[in-house]
């Protein structure tokens, strides 16, 4: 198996994006590629089927690459619950919260659960494509390092350094980035990709000669900026979409600790549905629906919520018969009291709820981790439904009689999920992803607006395909995929 090791000079230049357009590349030419991160931080996760847990990014690139979901692609996810500390999951498991300092002494363990991951990919495919973490000029972190050149010295692979020159200074970047490598380091460094040009490339040819005879190292392609590519993001909020035409006005609570937002990606395209964030000291305002998204501190992001006055508005906005949805930690908070008697995301043993719900939840060790289907029962009809689970909590009480689904066939034995209110005004799932299919999408939405619209549910995973050739199309058209793809030590 041949190793390509793909890294940045600052997070968000384009190692997400790059892997997964050199992935698509891949499988259309029939190469068998597993996308691969060693260590990822980030609070938007997918559920493999076994039963784990791997960053957003690489179930992107795995459905780029067309293989199925491996806890290998990602095998040490760190998922922040604090500023200072995070859940460490390896090999798709929950394993235990660190504060950075014992997860800094933590990473010569967590290197050999990343070599165990390639080596294993290595008896299956025929070529790895791997996606650093920020940068690898981070001084501070160099000791230890698993994410960047630590992997790639360790392995020995070839190493691409893309930049974004939006940002301004593109070559300061890339030169700075390059000499705070050791020599070794350096070695391994077999050329850059400039990402986000706009503009005319002859203009900038002067520099790309420059840079090439200063370094030493080959320019390998200019990736143009391309204002309207909608793929999955890792951890940045996408710009939400308010148009005018819309029929329904949806408003997301941005929660500090705020996890898997990508559920919103079909609602952001769907050119009917006026989608916003509301953000720290902004008001909720006038909307058909108001969701409470999940969270990896349940706690301390309803705390949170209360201080920005977002209770308030929430009740005001059931007494005019506004609808609220809340999704996993969302259905939590709608309910009388959350308890974590084992400090599981909080140090907070229990705290009142918004009351909205006849519902408890009390945090355990156990993460809930599963693919499922079922039908949805809201408006009195029994839509199909799928998404996936990724939850510490078990909730308990009345609410939960009148479910908001029933599954199919849950691999835990479990019959149903979540709550729809007598009222018909609130429903609370765990279910995340739940707006990806465009029939269950459709159904929700119309619950939201009461039937008075019809919408067209739209189909994010035939979006993502589209937007995943056409990357790859760009990938081709500008970068020397040749030379990538035999690049070597």
């Amino acid at each position: 198996m041949k190793t390509l090791m793909v890294q940045g000079t600052t997070s968000d230049a384009g190692k997400s994006t790059l892997v997964a357009g050199l992935c698509r590349v891949a499988a259309r030419k029939g190469v068998k590629v597993a996308p691969f991160k060693p260590q990822n931080m980030a609070l938007n996760s997918a559920v493999t089927p076994c039963g784990g847990e791997i960053g957003r990014a690489q179930a992107l690139q795995a459905m780029a690459a067309k293989v199925p979901l491996s806890v290998d692609f990602n095998p040490i996810l760190l998922k922040p619950n604090s500023d200072t500390g995070a859940q460490v999951i390896v090999h798709g498991q929950a394993l235990t919260n660190m504060e950075a300092g014992k997860y800094h002494d933590y990473k010569a363990v967590a290197m050999q659960a990343v070599i165990e991951s390639h080596e294993r990919l290595r008896k299956t495919y025929q070529y790895c494509m791997v996606e650093g973490a920020g940068s690898p000029a981070e001084i501070n972190l160099r000791e230890n390092d698993i994410a960047n050149m630590g992997f790639a010295c360790k392995v020995e692979c070839p190493v691409i350094i893309i930049a974004d020159i939006d940002k301004g200074g593109v070559f300061a970047h890339l030169v700075g980035t390059l000499a705070l490598l050791s020599e070794q380091e350096q070695a391994l460094v077999q050329g850059f990709v400039i990402n986000r040009f706009r503009g005319d490339i002859s203009l900038l040819q002067s520099g790309l000669d420059w840079l090439e005879n200063y370094t030493g190292k080959p320019v390998l392609g200019v990736l143009p900026y391309l204002h309207d590519l909608a793929l999955d993001a890792e951890d940045a909020i996408t710009i939400e979409n308010r148009t005018d035409d819309a029929l329904l006005r949806v408003a997301v609570l941005l929660l500090p600790h705020i996890s898997n937002h990508t559920d919103f990606d079909s609602l952001r395209l769907n050119a009917k549905v006026d989608l916003r964030y509301v953000r720290h000291g902004e008001k909720i305002g006038s909307v058909d629906l108001i969701i409470i998204p999940g969270s990896k501190n349940v706690i301390n992001d309803l705390a949170f919520l209360r201080s920005e006055g977002w209770d308030k508005e929430i009740n005001r906005h059931i007494r005019y018969q506004g609808k609220v949805l809340g999704i996993c930690g969302g259905l939590q908070m709608l309910g009388q009291e959350i308890t974590d008697p084992l400090n599981i995301e909080s140090t907070q043993a229990r705290t009142n709820a918004l009351g909205l719900a006849a519902l408890t939840t009390e945090l355990g060790e156990k993460k809930q981790l599963t693919n499922v289907s079922g039908h949805c029962l809201l408006n009195g009809k029994a839509v199909a439904i799928s998404g996936y689970e990724i939850h510490c909590g078990q909730s308990h009480g009345e609410a939960l009689a009148q479910p908001f689904l029933t599954f199919d066939e849950h691999p835990l034995g479990i019959q149903k999920d979540g709550f729809i209110s007598d009222d018909n005004l609130i429903a609370g799932t765990y279910l995340h992803g739940l707006f990806d299919n465009p029939v269950a999408s459709r159904a929700i939405l119309q619950w939201a607006c009461d039937e008075q619209f019809d919408f067209d549910g739209f189909d994010l995973a035939q979006h993502r395909e589209l937007q995943l050739d056409r990357l790859a199309d760009i990938c081709e058209q500008h970068l020397d995929i040749d030379k990538i793809f035999e690049l070597k030590v």
